[in-house]
């Protein structure tokens, strides 16, 4: 019996197409659900060119009821894995799904996480700060921003001239070389 995973996203979903690449051929898990908090997210569409459906939910459904738990267990979720969501995961979710719910950060973690600090806010913090290398962290989800468990992490080199463009795809490249990998980790050591 295969293992269901839901994605969660907010915005275009790169990182969430290559998870559906990936377990669209992989026999032990597949992607039943991706889950949006943005009507106009164009990860709705990546969802749909894979046939895969979607959920727009709003912020009162998200945090003051259940029906997200409950649409979760009616599909068999096994495993939340978080794409470019940028909502702070509940308590009675992260209580449901305890090291089921994991996330990618574009950073090395501790240094440039927390509330608001995402996408571009993230790469000109690291510009800023005149780091040498920049990177990605996977982590399993708690209740604060950026702070659970490490899962894996990889760094790349900053070059001197290196614009925003070019860390952000340097920093894609990364995640989308290793984001599917580490899910099919993960997935493979839970128990149906």
């Amino acid at each position: 019996m295969k293992k269901h995973i839901a994605i969660f996203a907010s915005g275009s979903g790169s990182n969430a197409q290559k998870l559906m690449e990936h377990f669209k051929r992989d026999p032990q898990a597949e992607v039943v659900l991706v889950l949006t908090n943005n009507p106009d997210a164009y990860v709705l569409q990546r969802a749909d060119n894979f046939e895969i459906p979607s959920h727009i939910t709003d912020r009162n459904e998200f945090y003051h009821t259940n029906r997200i738990i409950d649409l979760l267990k009616n599909l068999d979720i096994d495993l939340i894995v978080l794409a470019g969501f940028l909502w702070l995961i509940p308590e009675n979710l992260i209580n449901e799904y305890p090291g089921r719910i994991i996330n990618i950060h574009p950073a090395v973690l501790p240094k440039f996480g927390g509330k608001g600090m995402y996408g571009d806010f993230v790469h000109k913090a690291v510009m800023a700060a005149n780091e040498p290398e920049g990177g990605i962290t996977i982590h399993y989800v708690d209740a604060n921003y950026d702070e659970g468990e490490f899962i894996y992490q990889a760094k790349y080199k900053i070059d001197k001239g290196d614009n925003l463009e070019m860390i952000k795809f340097k920093g894609q490249q990364l995640e989308h070389l290793h984001y599917p990998r580490v899910v099919e980790t993960i997935i493979k050591k839970i128990k149906k």
